[in-house]
């Protein structure tokens, strides 16, 4: 297992994520307990320290279960990370109710890492505001040694990431990002990055095989690939690509199965970094996936100045790449809900005045009806 340090302390490179744990019978709600604990026994015979469970994670039983497979190791054996649940803003006055309980449910007396879970559009003003107090409570729990390291998670845009650094970024320890090949210019995870790096803030990594997206590619882009690396799984290049990223320490990946996690262990046994020709194949292939399902948006806001209904459409057509891409998710869900009412896509009243200024002739007026019904 390849280690990174982080302050005084060693990490494995790889880290189990708790979100996408072995479940019966396709329920979320029901995981397999047994299968769970199984993994979690290999991952620590293999060097596996780093484990990462939330709040809303598996209907709320993912921290019960990983509390209930780690509580077989000695509490010194491995780091624990759960989160504050602030991407429902429910929860944004209940801060010492849910950190209490999340203790209680993971069977220990301290968090090795404590994340603001999924700093966003929707919630930031929330985390921000003094009236809740949760900065100031999460503070507290670090100096009674409760929290041993504070940090973020965050799928915001920059402007967010920006605000929340500017208001806590001295006490933030880690931050959790979306990066992967396909995400480093796709969800301008290059920029994040390096916004982390300029706060001297090392970065955790989140989705780095997209859901499984990036585990298995169209045949020729495949064998792209596998010319360059025979060896090389193809679902490997996306770690590769993580270990070529030097403010990366912990990629942490929802393994549903012991293949999966076997194959990531021994992905995890050499450090094997990108040169430069693979790199550029890879982000060729990044690049090739992106335009087959996206359109073709470049935020010039000519459209803005001619749509009657004052809709930001660049933004619009960007949340709309990303569900279309990701075939659904939060992501643009969760954007949207910090957008008023009045200028969400089905604002749009199909005039197309929009159309007639676009220089890349997007069908504006289609892509936002298509946009309503994959929202339903």
């Amino acid at each position: 297992m390849i280690y990174r340090d982080f302050q005084d302390i060693k990490l494995s490179a790889l880290g189990m994520g708790a979100m996408r744990l072995p479940v019966v019978d396709g329920d979320d709600s029901r995981i397999d307990e047994k299968k769970a604990e199984e993994m979690v026994a290999y991952a620590m015979a293999n060097g596996v320290n780093y484990y990462d469970t939330a709040w809303g994670y598996h209907g709320g039983n993912s921290e019960l279960v990983m509390g209930k497979a780690l509580k077989n190791y000695p509490r010194e054996s491995f780091y624990l990370a759960s989160k504050f649940p602030g991407y429902d803003l429910a929860n944004m006055d209940k801060v010492e109710e849910i950190f209490e309980k999340q203790l209680e449910k993971c069977q220990v007396e301290y968090f090795d890492f404590y994340l603001f879970h999924n700093v966003c559009e929707m919630n930031i003003d929330a985390y921000l505001d003094p009236k809740y107090g949760i900065f100031e409570y999460l503070v507290k729990q670090k100096e009674n040694g409760r929290i041993r390291h504070l940090g973020f998670s965050g799928h915001g845009k920059m402007d967010v990431l920006k605000r929340f650094l500017d208001a806590y970024g001295e006490h933030m320890e880690f931050c959790q990002l979306q990066v992967n090949y396909l995400d480093w210019t796709f969800q301008n995870a290059k920029e994040k990055v390096e916004l982390m790096k300029e706060h001297n803030i090392p970065v955790w990594v989140m989705e780095p095989v997209r859901g499984g997206k990036l585990a298995s590619l169209d045949p020729e882009n495949e064998s792209k690939l596998k010319a360059l690396r025979p060896e090389e799984s193809i679902a490997a290049w996306a770690f590769r690509f993580l270990q070529s990223v030097p403010e990366v320490k912990v990629v942490l990946s929802g393994m549903s199965n012991m293949e999966q996690m076997q194959e990531n262990i021994r992905t995890y046994g050499e450090e094997k970094p990108l040169n430069k020709k693979e790199m550029d194949t890879l982000m060729g292939i990044a690049e090739d996936m992106v335009k087959k399902n996206v359109v073709p948006c470049t935020a010039c806001h000519y459209c803005v100045d001619h749509c009657t209904q004052g809709l930001d459409i660049p933004r619009l057509l960007e949340l709309y790449n990303e569900h279309a891409f990701t075939g659904g998710g939060f992501i643009a869900p969760m954007a949207l809900e910090a957008i008023p009412e009045d200028k969400h896509p089905d604002a749009c009243i199909g005039c197309r005045s929009c159309e007639a200024v676009c220089p890349q002739q997007i069908k504006i007026s289609e892509v936002m009806a298509d946009f309503v019904a994959r929202l339903k």
